[in-house]
């Protein structure tokens, strides 16, 4: 019985302190504490995303060459949606009732609708337009907006080297959830793309209590279980804007591409293709439609020539038939080779050349261009006794070419660049049939002709080859920072050539500035060292081509242009060629030179042709 009562005692005590505390907690929640008050006139807490700024673009001297702008983008809960005045939001929005109708339709078409999450209905709203909306957005219960950044670019330059971005797609979401969902923006192209994880930065997000208007009364729990967006981080370029601006306004109504390094680091300093465009036409809520009118451009200002053509190098390529020549032992120094008009395959065949002076070593040769020479080196190249036959011959000229960047995926930190083309010979044993092919035959690659294909790219960082003598960093367009030993720009790599073959070469290509081919190139006080080309075109007029560095010793500018269809390279790529190492060493053209530049300004090589682009 005792034992009963005591049960009992037990029981009733806890019950009594049970009741306590809950009458305790609900005092507290009632009085005491507003949470529930306001949640209850209030009733609804929403989780919003915070999106962080990406990252700024800088070029080498701090400039900034891309930065952010901010927009706003509609947002819907399609649920809490009773009633719309569709005729007043369309005015506000400066839009058309259509473009509400295929807005909303594609809202709910798309992956992952549904009636209780929020679903964006307009995106990149500009900030005009949003101030006098907001005043207004408590007519709409159901909607809210939130901030966006879209890209601008005080420089109108370098459009195709910085990239855009875009909507993600559904195959990077579904690979990366974590990181991003639908109506996020992506680099799509350029550094925007390759630095992308740098740049993006890291979403936030804040919890916050809104009204029946869905107007915020405030943030819940103090903002405890809120979270701060990380801004993207901020990159620097090796690019020059500066240059890289002069450079695309003597590129300007020609087809081709122009690139600038610094030899003793890799770095870009220009990279320019020609027809190029506005990188603000590929920002902001037209940027659908400006991408169709480049799309629909004849002349491809989207393609990146620089990067992705592939153009024969002609006698561009005669400085490296030299150094490869003299370093495998075909060649010496003092080597000399008479020309008589041309190298003679038969009776009846013949591998035309200009009138010059003698080549009696490979500087002459050099200095004035001799196919003949170049013909010869090449045919002593694959015909070495060192060789069992021209096909062995020729995998060793072909690993020669592959050593400095040519027909290889350069390891560069732009997206989509091409590899060029060096044939094997399992090529000319397809065409002419097992070991039945010599190397007379393919002679012509020998003064870069033939199925050798180079994009500007690879004929700028074969420049910078040889203007620092065989040290070298693979091109790159943003500092990789200086302690960051893993990164294959901080890397120096070395050329297998012998540094006393350099100097042979660099004095040919000294003397083509100064009394060869391209006199038209030399800057008094600036020791140019060159090289013209002639790449032929069976479309169309010849392609004209350039290689140089400066200064002679000590170089800080190597640059590589190609204008498809102007002619000898003496034409049109030397002079741009040597106006812009005069522009980066000197700041400014010398009056004696103006007139030369006004000629590359002024000269238009596309204006006959004709160009579709949408009305």
């Amino acid at each position: 019985m005792e034992s009963l009562n005591f049960r009992r005692i037990v029981i009733q005590s806890f019950m009594v302190i049970f009741s306590c505390v809950l009458l305790g907690r609900l005092f507290f929640m009632q009085v005491m504490d507003n949470q529930y008050a306001v949640m209850a006139k209030n009733n609804a807490v929403e989780k919003r995303t915070i999106y962080p700024s990406r990252g700024l673009i800088m070029d080498r001297n701090g400039r900034l060459v891309v930065n952010n702008e901010a927009v706003y983008d509609l947002v819907m809960i399609p649920r809490q949606v009773k009633s719309l005045d569709t005729t007043k939001l369309c005015e506000l929005l400066a839009i058309s009732k259509q473009d509400f109708e295929d807005s909303y339709e594609k809202m709910r078409q798309s992956k992952g609708y549904s009636r209780r999450l929020p679903q964006v209905l307009f995106k990149q709203i500009p900030a005009n337009i949003y101030a006098k909306f907001q005043e207004y957005l408590y007519q709409f219960p159901g909607f809210y907006t939130q901030v966006r950044a879209v890209r601008n670019y005080p420089y109108r330059n370098a459009a195709h080297t910085l990239g855009y971005i875009g909507e993600v797609s559904q195959q990077i979401i579904d690979k990366n959830p974590e990181s991003y969902r639908m109506g996020d923006y992506i680099g799509i192209s350029g550094i925007e793309k390759t630095y992308e994880n740098q740049l993006r930065g890291e979403k936030g997000y804040k919890e916050i209590i809104v009204d029946v208007h869905n107007r915020e009364i405030g943030s819940y729990m103090d903002g405890q279980f809120d979270k701060d967006a990380v801004g993207g981080q901020n990159l620097q370029m090796t690019i020059d804007i500066d240059l890289q601006s002069y450079a695309e306004e003597l590129m300007q109504n020609k087809k081709g591409g122009l690139v600038a390094i610094e030899p003793a680091t890799g770095e870009i300093l220009a990279l320019v293709t020609a027809p190029a465009y506005d990188p603000n036409l590929l920002t902001g809520r037209k940027r659908g439609s400006e991408m169709e009118l480049l799309k629909r451009d004849t002349l491809k200002p989207l393609f990146n020539r620089a990067l992705m053509a592939k153009y024969p190098p002609g006698s561009t390529f005669k400085p490296l038939m030299a150094l490869i020549a003299l370093e495998d032992g075909a060649i010496h120094a003092g080597f000399g080779y008479g020309c008589a008009g041309g190298y003679r395959l038969s009776a009846s065949k013949t591998v035309g050349c200009h009138g010059h002076s003698s080549a009696y070593n490979v500087k002459e040769a050099i200095k004035h261009s001799c196919n003949a020479y170049f013909c010869q080196c090449f045919y002593l190249f694959l015909e070495n006794r060192k060789y069992k036959d021209p096909g062995e011959g020729l995998t060793s000229w072909h690993d020669y070419l592959n050593a400095f960047g040519l027909g290889v995926d350069l390891p560069v930190d732009i997206p989509n660049a091409l590899a060029g083309y060096v044939p094997r010979p399992d090529l000319y044993n397809r065409m002419y049939g097992e070991n039945r092919w010599r190397s007379k035959m393919i002679i012509s690659l020998g003064i870069g002709q033939g199925e050798l294909g180079v994009t500007p790219l690879q004929l700028a960082h074969m420049t910078a080859v040889i203007a620092n003598k065989g040290e070298f960093y693979f091109p790159h367009v943003v500092r990789p920072a200086k302690d960051d030993t893993a990164s294959i720009f901080n890397q120096k790599q070395i050329s297998s050539i012998a540094k006393r073959h350099y100097k042979t070469v660099i004095d040919g290509m000294e003397g083509v500035v100064t009394g060869g081919t391209a006199r038209v190139a030399k800057v008094e006080g600036l020791d140019i060292c060159g090289k013209t080309g002639t790449a032929e075109n069976p479309h169309g007029e010849d392609h004209s081509l350039f290689i140089a560095f400066a200064p002679k010793n000590n170089p800080k500018i190597a640059v590589a242009v190609m204008v498809e269809n102007a002619g000898f390279g003496s034409r049109y790529a030397a002079p741009i060629s040597s106006l812009v190492i005069e522009k980066y060493l000197n700041k400014e053209i010398s009056e004696e030179r103006k007139f030369l530049e006004k000629k590359m300004l002024d000269a238009d090589l596309v204006g006959h042709l004709k160009r579709y682009t949408i009305p």
